[in-house]
């Protein structure tokens, strides 16, 4: 059987991923990136078909990626789409067995997401919208922090998937999976605004709710270039990207309200064990706000 077997069935495996699990272009671009580094590998051990790959070489592989630098984190991501390759094959009836499922990957160690305070937050927002971008700049940062939008939902979102007389909005997470958020007073006034400038920059045709300097949707790197921009003009102590509003966003719903269950809801989470990791963040103010709340929490004879 020839070399080039290999890349058929990586090619109907992404064909699947994209029209049958209708995955994101930047997910699908993450299983092409892995799955050609591991065939081009593979076909350099002679291997021909998939079929062929036993777990010890699947092991030298990863001892191989791990020596060039990679990390527990990306050789984890790196095995997971070579798992869903072999899934796949697997149900095809191409292979008999899958060899990446009882490999592992080293350990990685427990990264919390870094987050701004409140007051940091109140000072990034407060920045001067005066123009039809920096309007749009404010209701995208707004929405951001009050829904706990994904960059790829924020950027996706068209007129009219926002709410403003029930103050929600739509969006399709991953897996395009939908979901309704609520959307906050600052947030929809942000918005508003937005939509009183937004045909002075927006093509006549154009869906998207937020849209470049050219009228048509704006890109993921614009968004990020401009969040980089305001967090140096207002000071920020860190550079600021559309996922630390997300991050700060949790972290700060979940000091006030302590519902783990909600916050998974609303980040689109599928395995609460994601949104675990909030709970990290400030546990001392967590156990703060339970002695406040709970009504066993309080001392005999004191007042609530």
């Amino acid at each position: 059987m020839a070399a080039d077997e290999l890349t058929p069935w990586l090619d109907r495996f992404l064909d699947h991923l994209r029209h049958e699990r209708r995955l994101s272009p930047h997910t699908l671009e993450g299983y092409a990136r892995d799955l050609n580094q591991a065939s081009a590998w593979f076909a350099e051990q002679g291997l021909s078909h998939w079929s062929q790959l036993q777990p010890q070489q699947l092991r030298q592989y990863i001892a191989r990626r791990h020596r060039q630098g990679l990390s527990p984190r990306s050789l984890q991501r790196e095995l997971s789409s070579l798992r869903g390759l072999y899934r796949y094959l697997l149900r095809e009836g191409v292979v008999q067995a899958n060899p990446a499922q009882g490999v592992r990957a080293p350990k990685a160690g427990r990264r919390l997401p870094s987050t701004l305070d409140v007051d940091q937050v109140a000072q990034l927002l407060e920045l001067p919208a005066d123009s039809p971008l920096s309007i749009r700049d404010l209701a995208i940062m707004e929405l951001f922090y009050s829904s706990g939008l994904r960059l790829a939902e924020l950027i996706a979102l068209d007129l009219g998937e926002v709410d403003t007389r029930d103050a929600m909005v739509e969006v399709t997470g991953k897996g395009n999976k939908r979901r309704r958020l609520p959307v906050g007073r600052r947030a929809l006034q942000a918005i508003e605004q937005w939509l009183a400038v937004r045909n002075q920059l927006a093509n006549l045709e154009e869906p998207a709710l937020f849209v470049g300097v050219r009228g048509r949707r704006i890109s993921r790197s614009t968004v990020q270039q401009r969040l980089r921009h305001w967090s140096i003009a207002q000071g920020a102590p860190r550079p600021v990207y559309p996922h630390l509003l997300r991050h700060s966003f949790a972290s700060h719903l979940l000091e006030s309200s302590g519902d783990l269950r909600a916050v998974q809801e609303l980040l689109g989470h599928a395995n609460i064990s994601t949104t675990q990791i909030y709970t990290h963040l400030d546990f001392q103010h967590l156990a703060e706000v339970y002695d406040r709340a709970h009504p066993r929490a309080h001392k005999v004879g004191s007042k609530k």
